[in-house]
This record gives C-alpha cells, structure tokens and sequence, in this order.
C-alpha cells in the first residue's frame, strides 16, 4: 500500500515537474516571434482493481501540444501576402507618382517652356530662335531624364524579382527539410514536435510575405504549400525551384521560370498573385510599362506633330524645314527561343501617332489557322492575323511579317518605349528653324476692287512644285469667277476645292475657272487660302514660292497652335487630348491609383493586425497566466512531495511495528 503511495506521490512530482518545464520554456520565448504557447495535458493513470472497488495509481503526461488555430493562421497568411503585396505596391508607384507631379522636375513646366518660346519666336521670328533651340533641348533632356529614372526603377524590379526568387527557394528547402524532420519525430506517436512544427509555420508565415501559398496539411504532419494557379512548392520532403530568367523578347526584363525537370518554363506576371514579389510584378505591368509607354507616346506624338508642321514651314535661309525632332521607332525584338530555321522577319513603323496606346503587342505564331495572332499586352486578347506575309495595322502601328515561322515563333512590339529616351533635337543651327511659311500671297498693284487676299497656308503633301510657276488668278466679274493659270509647269489636272468641295468641273486641265464666295477657303495643291472683298473686272492675285524665311512667322504661329491642339488618343479617328492633356491625364491615372492603394494598403495593415491578435489571444504566451501556472505547478509539486513525504513516514511506521 505504501508503495502505491508513494508511486502516486512520484507521478505527481513528476507531472507538476513537467508543467514546471513547459510553463518556463512558455515564459522563455514570450518574445519569440511565431513561439505557439504550449500546454500540458495530464490523465489518470489506470486503476488497479480491488474487492471493495479500484484504488488510482496518480497521474501521467499524455502529451506536451502547442496552443494553435489552422484557421487563424490561415487568416494570418492570407492577409499578410495582401498587405505585403499592397505595400509593396504602393511604396513602387508612390515613386512615380512623386516624380511625375512635381511640379518642378516633371514635364508639365518644360513643355510649357517650350511653347512660350515658341510663342516669343511667333512674335520675333528673328531674334528668339536660339530661346527655342535652348528650350527644345530642355525638353529633349526632360523626357530622358523622366525616363531614364523609369529605367532604374525598371532595373531595380529586376533586382528584387532575383533576390525574391532565392529567398523563395531558400524557404522551400528549408520547410521540406522541415518536414521531414517532422516526420520522423511524429512517427508512431502522438507527441508532436512542437518546436519544429512552430519553427515550419514561422517559414511559411514568410514565404507569405513574397507570394500568397496554399497549404495542404497532411495527415503525416507534412505540409503540401502550393503557389499560384496550383503550382507545388513543397510536397513533403521534395521542395521546387523558382528561377529568375530574362524575357524570351526583351533579355532585360526579368521574369519568373518554374523549374521541373530541368526545364524552366516561363510565369506570366500575373501567374503570382499577394506577397510583395506578387505586388511588384503587379506595379511592373500595370504601372510602370503603362507610366514609360504613356510617356514615350507623348513624346513621339509630339515630335512627330511638331516635326510635320516645321517640314511645312521654310527656314532663315529660304530651305524648306525639316525635322526638328528626332523621333523613336517602334522597337521589335523575335524571341530568343525562335527557331533557328525560321525565316520570318516582323516589323513596325508608326502611321499615325495620335492614334497610339499605351500597349505592346505579341504577335504569336501558332501553326494552325489562322496560323499567327497578335495580343495587346497587358490586358488584350489574342486576335486571328492569319498567314504570312502579314500587314496590319493596329493603334496606330502598321505591322508587317513576312517570310516563313515554327509553332511557338513570337515577336514582342513595343512601339513607344523608346519614344522618350530617343526624344532628342534633330536641328543644331538655328538658323534651320523654320518659322515662315513656304508660300506668299500678293495682289496686283494695278487692281481696282478691294478684293483681298490672305496670307495663305499649306497642308501635309505640299510641295514646292504646287506654286511653281507662281500660279495666278484673274477675276472675271460677267462670270463672276476667277480664272486659274497655273502656268506650264508640272503642276496639271489640279483639283481646285472652295470650303472643301470640289468646285465644279474638277479635276480640270489649267487654265481653270473657279466661281467666286467671299470667304470660302480655296485649296488646290494642299494650298488654302481666302478671298474677300468686292475684286474688279481683270483684277490679279498671285500664290507663289515663298524665297525668304525672314521675319516671317505664319509657321511658328501654327507651330504654336499645336499647344492646344487635340492630337493625341484617337477615338474613333478623332484625337481628343492635348500633348498636357494626355501627360494630366498620366499624372491623374498615377496619382488615382497612388491614393487608391493607400487605403488598401492601410485597410491590409488593420486587417493582418486584426487577425495576428486573434492569433495571438489563442497562441500567444501571457505572462500573467503562466505565473499563475508557474505557483500552480509549484503547489502541485510541494503537496506531491508531501504525499511522499507520508509515503516514507507510514513505511517507516509499519517497519517499527514489524521490529
């Protein structure tokens, strides 16, 4: 009886000893991040049986377990690849944001630099040429400069998307090597190992910060943790590869590949969602290609508007103007995985710039019909080109392929991206700016009515071979009509058009007879001009070459107009902004999504602190209640002894009665 006693009074010490263990190991890694509280789970040992009934034989330990919810932890992993995936986000496009609006540094004061210098040149054709020139190359360094602090945000992404891809790689190795070590511990028992199983859930909690997982706990203690659309990372003791691998169409973005075996296949960029290396693919696409391309449109769409008009003007020394700009082309790459044996060549060129998009575009060769397709990157869907040769044109763009391709044959087209690196000044003297018109306009000196002529004007197409021989119109008052003469030159058959419409009997053989409206526009040529006033019988107006750009500013006023002409997105063949429209617009989109992601991102940060309380309120250690523990383990101990202590006095007892 007294060694029941005392084996009872032994369990107890013991069992209070363990709760002794664990209530200090609870108190030790209080601070220890993702340290899941442990408990004792004690039983009645089995009772031995007596005549009059069953006599207890104490206690045992049934086992030691961590305090832990699967489903708060789940909670936790969710909204911690969504907050990491938002502030990661938004810590990318606050750059762009701060960068574009500024006040100071962005494009908004040197593009209206620019045109105020362009205004003084309309006002002194003479004398503010080298302000313009000045200007043109502020603006030029501008837009490079904008672009090229895009590029270093670009080649940072790169950086990071590398140093995620190891840190992922790095956690999956150590969570399969985790989990086997688990379980080894777990077989045959059901004593879990709790440490380890804290140490694994601590792994995943950060691979949560750089994509949102899947886990699939097994009935082994293992964990399965998938990524993405379903793609395994760790299955079981066996953990995946991530790889960083350069665009198979632009070697100088960074994507990322899946390893299996030993091949790489390249991820779209949306093919990881949540974490921050989610939200940095995410800003990539969606913020910073559109935020470069957006400013690379502007930038070709303004050189090209401007380059068009001064081509119509002529400069200081009487030479027609040419480009003032230099504009990008569309940059076209073949893909490396192309076959070797394909011959076929994709190219692009810009037809009209304000119909341009802020999109790339894959064009595909798929190898049944229609055997090639082109999809508009990020967000278009494949359209059916059909077979080479191809000629197509799209925003903008005219896209021709030719010659013959594999299945799987792709080219990237991207026709803005370089559109603000390349933004540079064509001219260097400025003496080749061309701020008159090509034109000139005169009456006889022997007329006798107040009919007058204006100034004149041409359009795109015009060629000095329209006025020459100066051609020369005679007004009939019985017919009420001016006779053309456009004289034996090689201008013939010409199209005369009054406020746009044909006049009658166009195209005619010269000499040509053109019926008389105050103030209609007269064309021919892609010359325009104005007749007014009351001419008299034989009255003479004369449209010839202009042969000198001196203090002439018919040009540089239209090149002024251009300011706040609407020649960028086309909607239905009709730009509708401005060249600071569209940039306000850019500036707009950026900032909008900016604010946006603030309140998200903050809403995330409530809400992943919300659900770490939650977790902590289950698993955390509570200081409070383990010294509670702590003296309840420490009586429990002292009246086990005490038990003994009896045990020991009723043996010494029945041994003094036995002598």
């Amino acid at each position: 009886m007294t060694s029941n006693i005392l084996s009872i009074g032994k369990s107890g010490l013991y069992a209070a000893q363990v709760g002794i263990d664990t209530t200090g190991h609870n108190i030790a890694n209080v601070n220890v991040e993702g340290y899941s509280r442990q408990t004792v789970l004690q039983q009645a040992s089995l009772a031995t049986t007596a005549g009059f009934g069953y006599i207890g034989t104490g206690t045992q330990i049934s086992s030691i377990k961590r305090v832990y919810s699967s489903f708060l932890d789940n909670q936790v992993l969710n909204s911690q690849s969504s907050s990491s995936s938002l502030n990661n986000n938004l810590t990318q496009i606050s750059q762009i944001d701060n960068m574009l609006a500024d006040s100071t540094s962005g494009l908004t004061p040197a593009l209206q630099g620019f045109f105020a210098s362009v205004q003084d040149l309309s006002t002194s054709p003479t004398d503010a040429r080298q302000s313009l020139m000045s200007s043109g190359e502020s603006l030029a360094a501008r837009f490079q400069s904008l672009n090229s602090q895009l590029q270093t945000m670009r080649d940072g992404v790169n950086s990071e998307v590398t140093s995620s891809v190891t840190s992922i790689n790095s956690i999956s190795a150590q969570i399969a090597t985790l989990n086997k070590s688990i379980v080894a511990a777990s077989a045959g028992s059901n004593n879990p190992p709790n440490d380890l199983l804290d140490k694994r859930d601590q792994l995943v909690a950060q691979l949560s910060k750089f994509t949102a997982v899947a886990v699939g706990r097994q009935p082994d203690s293992s964990y399965n943790i998938s990524i993405g659309n379903g793609l395994p990372l760790v299955m079981g003791s066996q953990s995946y590869q991530l790889a960083a691998i350069a665009s198979s169409t632009d070697p100088t973005r960074i994507e990322i590949g899946y390893v299996t075996g030993g091949k790489v296949s390249s991820l779209s960029d949306t093919a990881l969602s949540g974490g921050s290396l989610g939200g940095l693919l995410d800003f990539r696409t969606n913020s910073l290609d559109a935020s470069q391309n957006a400013l690379g449109r502007i930038a070709i769409t303004l050189a090209d508007k401007f380059n068009e008009q001064h081509k119509l003007g002529i400069d200081a020394n009487g030479d027609p103007g040419g480009a003032f700009f230099n504009e990008a082309a569309p940059l076209v790459s073949a893909g490396v995985n192309n076959d070797t044996g394909s011959t076929a060549v994709a190219t692009a060129t810009i037809s009209d710039s304000s119909a341009l998009t802020n999109s790339d575009y894959k064009v595909r060769y798929e190898g049944s019909p229609p055997q090639y397709t082109i999809t508009a990157v990020p967000d278009g869907h494949a359209v059916p080109l059909g077979q080479s040769p191809i000629a197509t044109t799209i925003g903008g763009v005219d896209i021709a392929i030719n010659g013959t391709s594999t299945v799987g044959d792709e080219f990237m087209i991207r026709p803005t991206i370089e559109g603000a690196a390349m933004f540079t000044m064509a001219i260097s003297d400025r003496t080749q700016i061309a701020a008159a018109a090509p034109i000139v306009t005169s009456a006889a000196t022997g007329n006798t009515g107040s009919g007058a002529i204006s100034a004149g004007s041409v359009s795109t197409g015009f060629t000095s071979a329209s006025v020459t021989p100066s051609v020369k119109m005679t007004y009939d008052s019985t017919a009420d009509a001016f006779n053309f003469d456009f004289g034996s030159g090689p201008v013939q058959n010409v199209t005369v058009t009054a406020n746009g419409a044909a006049v009658a009997g166009s195209p005619f053989t010269p000499p040509a007879q053109v019926p008389y409206t105050p103030g209609a526009t007269i064309s021919f040529g892609n010359v325009n001009f104005q007749m007014n006033g009351t001419p008299g019988n034989g009255d003479s107006f004369t449209i010839g070459p202009n042969i000198s750009g001196v203090g002439d500013n018919r040009n540089a006023l239209l090149l002024m107009a251009l300011q706040t002409q609407k020649t960028m997105e086309s909607t239905n063949g009709q730009p509708t902004a401005t060249f600071q429209s569209a940039y306000a617009s850019l500036v707009s989109d950026i900032g909008n999504t900016t604010s946006e992601l603030k309140v998200t991102a903050a809403a995330g940060d409530t809400l992943l602190a919300s659900n770490k309380a939650a977790v902590q309120s289950v698993s955390g250690v509570n200081l409070d209640e383990e010294a509670a523990n702590l003296i309840r383990y420490q009586q429990a101990y002292q009246a086990s002894g005490k038990v003994m202590q009896t045990a020991t006095q009723m043996f010494n007892t029945l041994l003094s009665i036995g002598g």
